[in-house]
């Protein structure tokens, strides 16, 4: 017995159509698969058109009360008739099927892999029978329109998330990560990270995600430009605060355990230690320790003198935070030879331009100026380690 649009049910239970429309009266009466292979056969587009249009009345008319195999037949033929309409049509059904939420998922997941933006695009951004292996699909070969579209859904996976933040261009990545409906696995977020390195505006968006995982906030926020530091700062100064303690301290960690994983850094801090109960731990001899680019030896040195965390010392010496090395070789009194010997240890190269500049500044710079700025570093030291104790 042929299927037809009722489905077998009785005439009191028949989905309503308005009574203008008198030819989806006579569908409702007719055979599906009959009239579908006639209108195929009959190769009018204008008539398929029409029945596709007819059929979704229909669909949307009576969905609530149609069971799993009345849609799985309204899935099978909204499919056949899409695949013999022409891309205008494709794109108007597109549209309005993105807006059924209970609409056909074959036939939405087939439109929704159309190579035309326009087609898929609003299924990719609004249809919620779209499945991950769809998306997936879509993800992995579309264009970045498409995936521009499936960014700005309001429930994304991590699944798709990994893709996108891979595969996608800036515009992409930056949807996704303001979407707050996405969610990330540590791939993810680490490859945000990374994509973030040289982009500010991607900084900023990662950095205010509420759930980004502690270790990818302080990596983020370690290699950040000090724009977006500041501008991060101004949004969320106390978070802004916490993550450079947090910072200092991992920094502080990971020095120690350096220190304590060299072979002969016991021996050196003795040494060291030794000179000065002495009295031989002299200018020539810090002097002597730079011009050799020893710098264990130059930190442990520079720390005891001016009773400075070595952890301190060793960040300004390895960041080439050449103002505070200025600092201490200026509260030690230290000739501009002894100061530039030991900007001149710091691991990354030094030019001649940024070495004028620290002469001049060594120069300006008054010994009390120096005494001041050493007592704020031990304080701030002080409370760096009250705060984490």
């Amino acid at each position: 017995m042929p299927r037809s649009f009722g489905f077998g049910l009785k005439a009191a239970e028949q989905p309503k159509v308005a009574p203008a429309d008198q030819k989806a009266v006579t569908i409702m009466q007719q055979s599906l698969v009959d009239e579908l292979e006639a209108v195929i056969v009959s190769r009018d587009i204008g008539s398929r058109v029409d029945v596709l249009r007819r059929v979704t009345d229909l669909f949307v008319t009576g969905a609530d009360r149609f069971d799993g195999a009345q849609r799985a037949l309204f899935d099978e033929v909204m499919g056949r008739l899409v695949e013999e309409i022409d891309y205008a049509a494709r794109v108007a059904f597109g549209e309005r099927l993105a807006t059924i939420s209970n609409a056909p998922p074959k036939v939405s997941c087939a439109l929704a892999l159309d190579n035309s933006i326009e087609v898929a695009g609003p299924l990719l951004l609004h249809s919620d029978q779209l499945d991950d292996e769809t998306l997936s699909v879509s993800a992995k070969t579309a264009s970045q329109q498409h995936l521009f579209a499936i960014s700005q859904r309001k429930a994304v996976s991590k699944d798709i998330t990994d893709i996108l933040v891979e595969r996608g261009n800036q515009q992409v990545v930056i949807s996704t990560a303001t979407n707050s409906g996405a969610k990330f696995s540590e791939y993810g977020y680490s490859k945000l990270v990374v994509r973030s390195e040289n982009d500010d505006k991607l900084s900023l968006v990662v950095l205010s995600r509420p759930e980004i995982p502690r270790e990818c906030l302080l990596t983020l926020f370690s290699i950040a430009s000090e724009a977006v530091q500041l501008e991060f700062e101004t949004v969320n100064r106390r978070k802004a605060a916490l993550l450079r303690r947090m910072i200092k301290q991992a920094t502080d960690q990971i020095q120690m355990q350096a220190r304590e994983c060299t072979p002969n850094y016991a021996g050196l801090l003795a040494q060291i230690q030794s000179l000065r109960k002495a009295g031989l731990l002299t200018e020539d001899k810090v002097c002597e320790f730079a011009d050799a680019k020893e710098f264990d030896k130059t930190a442990i040195a520079l720390s005891l003198l001016s009773n400075m965390p070595i952890g301190a010392i060793e960040r300004a010496m390895v960041h080439n935070q050449s103002d505070q090395i200025l600092v201490v070789a200026k509260f030690l009194d230290l000739s501009w030879e002894t100061t530039k010997a030991i900007v001149l240890v710091a691991p990354k190269e030094i030019s001649a331009h940024k070495l004028e500049r620290c002469f001049a500044n060594y120069e300006k710079m008054k010994i009390e100026t120096a005494r001041t700025a050493i007592q704020f570093y031990r304080l701030q030291e002080r409370a760096v380690k009250a705060a984490s104790s």
